[in-house]
């Protein structure tokens, strides 16, 4: 399973001070099969707790999810920023998710070295 992080999500973990292990025990329970939330279509939510808390006040991460295959960290907020995304948001990232779900490992390649995305590295 690769997990990847697009421009937008790295500016937002940096400032979050949430560390890609946090990322990968998010990916780690989707592949477990417990999802917070499974819009379809490739689009999932998961929480992801602040540092030295529980998820339950922590963060919510919009991930485009292929089961065993790939996941894209896209969109994150606080809960008390937002309680969720609307359904405008839920289309756009189906859109989204087909799009950057169906991209080549070629083309995934040349866009990590865009700058595009960042794949999240395992530390352990």
């Amino acid at each position: 399973m690769r997990i990847f992080k697009n421009r937008w999500f790295i500016k937002f973990a940096h400032k979050e001070g949430i560390a890609d292990k946090k990322l990968i025990e998010a990916v780690k329970d989707a592949e477990a099969g417990k999802i917070d939330v499974d819009y379809g279509g490739g689009v999932i939510k998961q929480r992801i707790s602040r540092k030295n808390e529980g998820k339950s006040g922590g963060y919510r991460s919009i991930i485009l999810f292929r089961q065993g295959k790939k996941a894209f960290f896209v969109y994150g907020f606080a809960k008390n920023d937002q309680n969720n995304i609307n359904k405008s948001e839920e289309r756009e990232f189906k859109i989204l998710a087909q799009k950057t779900l169906a991209i080549s490992d070629g083309n995934l390649e040349i866009a990590i070295k865009a700058g595009i995305y960042q794949e999240v590295q395992n530390d352990d």
